[in-house]
């Protein structure tokens, strides 16, 4: 027997009806005794006793109790515990001074080996059965909602006197025993403007949830149709608002469900155990995340999806932002800036499984090598930090550079400078679909390989169709059609682009292009036309990889953005920070790896000099500085 809506919602008899107003003001005490005498039927709790805390019920016999204790704790943002029971303990003194739970909720559900066969009015009648059964009394967002209102934000379901919207989703908690199940969430239409009010306003209320744990598409957490949601009501969203989603106690019944107990309760979704509790009183789910100021941030548009961070995490990562911006060649490239690309790039390869970085600038178009220093150190520090994130990174090359590559990368290994090889690709536009079978798997753009391409310092098609350096040399035979890869992605959803330059005629900067064609020097010619979703402009290529890779550090060692990252499933990751840190770029690191490169005969691209310099200028003190300063403001 499944839970659907109808079965959820029987109608209320009119001498039962209790306006909604009213029950806004009651105290619990009122409201339980309402419950106890069915005058309030089975209609949501949602805006009832305002201030108060209400709690999801999960019965259980005493044998399971210790495994589903221990679920709790791994998955504390969908299932925070506020009281665990002894066997047929019927009070919860903890929550209430008079509460009886075989009463006290509007609506039950009976399960049997897993299945939901019966609604109860009360559970009177399995006294008997409960003596050998724990009661767990887990923590629920409807004590949130004063707060979301006194932030100015509005309640959707409240305005439409409907229940909330709840989904089962594709994001797995962590399995304990016989416990396995994915994670509900609850919806709540937010205006956009209005996103960071709510996320600031709930992110203190660990014990009923705490903040959202997804803003955007719902598919992205496997949701495939907001009008049919599999608990609760539909709610109808205004014009501008954004789907937000928090975790769910409802994850209990599903927990209840995989397990399979012989005989289980749960109450009915929406009808919620309302406690004595006010929602501003000390909680046993303790908030282990730091008082900071919650920020979002659009990371992409198709589909929509928001991140979050720290105001002090975002705060670090404009610090770095600043540095890179630094214009020792005086060339004018504050003109191509744009405030948060950093971040923002940051930001959505932090979300990203999998990336594929491209670099290599044939600069020196008559020397063999033609490449230059700038750009191959940045993508192996933005690899290096990838890989110690656990994510999918590969890098593509022309074809004619792949072999040198290879060696560096395999030098980089033997020397420290990388843990692991970075698997190197190579990529030739022989057909009408080459880039979309590259970029997905058998050609289907609903199963990309990666979810964000990076080019730094590689050479960007210019609006005649040709590559040109800096001095409008056409080097277009130097240069493979991995534009073309940007561009597919750019129309695959999902699949998000950055670009790192510094003078504009690299790929991914023809987001700046009117710019680069006002302000830089030749640049009506040599401006790139691919934009990429994310330009990041630095005084160096270098420095913005570098840069990338330390903002990958600081957000996930930021814990705001680390449980959005996990939904609140899960633990923390602190244990690893120890090894992000050490794939952080360093001055040693990045002095033996412009030294690999002048071994493979690769030279500064500005003056051609064949010795450990970038854009012509040398790695001591201008380039050791920059790292040095980078890594003050990251650790």
């Amino acid at each position: 027997m499944s839970i659907s809506r109808g079965d959820l919602e029987p109608p209320l008899e009119s001498s039962e009806m209790v306006s909604s107003e009213s029950l806004r003001s009651l105290h619990p005490a009122a409201i339980r005794q309402l419950i106890r005498t069915r005058k309030l039927g089975t209609r949501s709790t949602s805006g009832m006793a305002e201030g108060y805390k209400q709690a999801n019920i999960v019965i259980l016999h005493k044998g399971l109790a210790d495994d589903f204790e221990k679920f709790c704790h791994a998955n504390s943002g969908p299932l925070p515990l506020l009281y665990r029971s002894q066997p047929g303990e019927w009070k919860c003194t903890i929550l209430t001074d008079n509460s009886d739970i075989r009463t006290d909720c509007p609506q039950y559900c009976k399960f049997q080996c897993g299945n939901l066969t019966g609604y109860k009015s009360d559970l009177l009648e399995y006294t008997k059965e409960m003596e050998d059964m724990t009661t767990f009394y887990l923590g629920c967002s409807f004590a949130f909602e004063q707060a979301i209102l006194k932030a100015g934000v509005p309640i959707r379901n409240v305005e439409q006197k409907r229940n909330v919207s709840m989904y089962k989703t594709s994001v797995p908690c962590r399995e304990v025993g016989r416990f396995q199940c994915n994670m509900v969430v609850s919806m709540r239409p937010v205006p956009e403007g209005k996103l960071d009010a709510v996320a600031q306003a709930t992110h203190p209320a660990r014990d009923v949830h705490g903040a959202p744990v997804h803003i955007g598409h719902p598919g992205l957490i496997g949701i495939q149709d907001l009008s049919r949601p599999d608990y609760g009501d539909p709610v109808q969203p205004h014009q501008g608002d954004v789907p937000v989603f928090w975790a769910c106690g409802v994850t209990g019944v599903e927990a209840v469900q995989s397990c399979k107990p012989p005989l289980a309760f749960t109450h009915s979704p929406g009808r919620m155990f309302i406690t004595d509790c006010k929602r501003n009183e000390s909680s046993p789910v303790p908030n282990t995340d730091p008082p900071e100021t919650v920020q979002t941030f659009c990371i992409s548009q198709n589909p929509l999806h928001y991140s979050v961070a720290s105001a002090a995490a975002v705060q670090k990562i404009r610090a770095l932002e600043c540095h890179i911006g630094a214009d020792p060649g005086d060339r004018g490239i504050k003109a191509l800036f744009i405030q948060d690309e950093l971040l923002k790039a940051s930001l959505c390869m932090s979300h990203a499984a999998s990336v594929l970085i491209t670099t290599g600038f044939p600069t020196h178009f008559n020397q063999d090598p033609p490449e230059e220093t700038d750009g191959p150190p940045g993508a192996i520090a933005m690899a290096a930090m990838l890989q110690a994130l656990k994510k999918q990174v590969a890098i593509v090359t022309d074809h004619r550079a792949l072999e040198m590559n290879k060696k560096i990368i395999e030098d980089a290994v033997e020397q420290g400078i990388l843990n692991t090889p970075i698997p190197l690709l190579s990529f030739q536009d022989d057909s009408q679909d080459s880039a979309l079978r590259f970029l997905c798997h058998d050609g289907n753009p609903k199963t990309p390989r990666y979810d964000h391409l990076v080019a730094i310092e590689h050479a960007g098609r210019a609006a005649d169709g040709n590559y040109y350096n800096m001095w409008k040399v056409n080097i277009k035979h130097l240069v493979n059609p991995i534009d073309n890869l940007f561009t597919t992605a750019s129309t695959i959803p999902g699949i998000m682009t950055t670009g790192i330059g510094e003078g504009g005629n690299e790929l991914g900067m023809g987001k700046v292009k009117e710019a680069v064609r006002k302000c830089m020097p030749r640049g009506e010619l040599v401006a790139c036309d691919v934009g990429d979703d994310f330009a990041i402009t630095a005084g160096v290529s270098n420095w913005g990889g570098y840069a990338v890779a330390c903002a990958l550090y600081i957000l996930n060692c930021c814990p705001i953005h680390d449980r959005y990252l996990r939904k609140a499933v899960g633990f923390p990751r602190h244990s690893e920070q120890d090894s992000w840190a050490s794939a952080l770029p360093t001055v040693t690191k990045e002095k033996k790896l412009l030294e690999l490169l002048v071994k493979y005969g690769i030279q500064s691209g500005k003056t051609g000099n064949l010795g450990i310099e970038v854009k012509g200028l040398p790695f001591y003190d201008t380039h050791s500085a920059m790292i040095q300063q980078l890594a003050e403001i990251t650790l």
